[in-house]
């Protein structure tokens, strides 16, 4: 099973080159401990989750790191064009050495996006699927013709082809169709925070009951920090979480999602995360392992400050990652 660091470009202190910094640090400090993975999410009209320019940040650290993976969690295709999509994950594909893993989602609960992407949100979801099978195609061959939905396009052939042949995909959602069309093509899935084993297991027997033979299909999101004991892991997470929550209520609503429609609760989040001593952490790690057909798992660290959220990582490589 493969470790990797999410990053959700939190900007806790209104000062976007100290975020844009800190979390570059912390993907190359993750590489230095042997974590193989890092997951850059996209977020649009928020000073909170400073990670609008998905690819452009990849790019980034593709320049500053040398073996981890470099993965969208998620690039939301419904507001992207397929064809500049299609060239830049190829680009991008050579500049990191054939490292991107490329995760897909419809976008939501952010209205302001869907309004001012002009994607209204009955369609984001048929629209990401139509744009990402547009763009496997436009990376694999030439001379790509569609006529679908939402995009038409006649004869194009984009360059370069990307260094992986295929690039892996992950589809960032728990909808059976979405589940039905990731199976169908072998894709592998994205679990995210707020998802629980009791509603990924079913999720992944429908998965397994359409593709039996994929390998491990499921990299899952978890928010993590782990101390010498458990009482010194929560008064780090819990304060961190609390703050992370509130935060995230002031940008949904500013992303005009009504207060009582938010779902991220402290309760919930503390029920998934991996926060604790070692030996707890590595319990939890080990039933994730034993319940879900799990290819990595991605850490978020809890912490806001960095110095603390090295330590936890420093402890989790070298007496967790060795020992699950």
């Amino acid at each position: 099973m493969n470790f990797g660091l999410f990053c959700f470009y939190e900007n806790y202190d209104g000062d976007y080159a100290k975020v844009l910094a800190s979390q570059t640090a912390l993907v190359q400090y993750a590489e230095g401990l042997g974590f193989q993975e890092a997951w850059v999410a996209e977020h649009h009209f928020t000073d909170f989750g400073v990670s609008p320019s998905v690819l452009l940040l990849l790019a980034h650290l593709a320049g500053v790191t040398k073996r981890i993976r470099l993965g969208t969690a998620a690039l939301l295709l419904p507001f992207h064009d397929p064809i500049k999509a299609a060239e830049d994950i190829a680009t991008l594909d050579h500049l990191s050495g054939g490292r991107l893993n490329l995760g897909v989602a419809h976008g939501g609960p952010f209205p302001l996006q869907n309004r001012h992407f002009k994607v209204p949100p009955e369609t984001a979801r048929t629209k990401m699927l139509e744009a990402l099978e547009l763009i496997v195609r436009l990376l694999g061959t030439d001379k790509v013709s569609h006529s679908g939905t939402h995009f038409q396009i006649e004869g194009v052939t984009t360059h370069p082809k990307p260094l992986q042949r295929p690039i892996p995909v992950f589809l960032a959602s728990q909808n059976p169709e979405v589940v039905h069309h990731a199976a169908n093509r072998g894709y592998g899935l994205l679990g995210g925070q707020g998802a629980t084993i009791d509603k990924l297991k079913p999720t992944l027997a429908h998965y397994r009951g359409i593709n039996p033979s994929s390998p491990k299909p499921l990299t899952l999101l978890r928010t993590f920090y782990v101390a010498k004991t458990r009482a010194a892991a929560l008064a780090v997470a819990l304060p961190s979480i609390r703050r992370f929550r509130e935060r995230m209520r002031t940008m949904l609503a500013d992303n005009g999602e009504p207060s009582g429609l938010v779902t991220i609760e402290v309760d919930r989040l503390l029920e998934n995360a991996l926060i604790g001593d070692v030996a707890e952490c590595r319990d939890k790690i080990q039933k994730l392992r034993e319940e879900l057909d799990l290819n990595s798992l991605v850490l978020k660290p809890a912490a806001n400050d960095p110095a603390a959220n090295r330590y936890s990582l420093s402890l989790f490589g070298e007496e967790v990652m060795p020992y699950v």
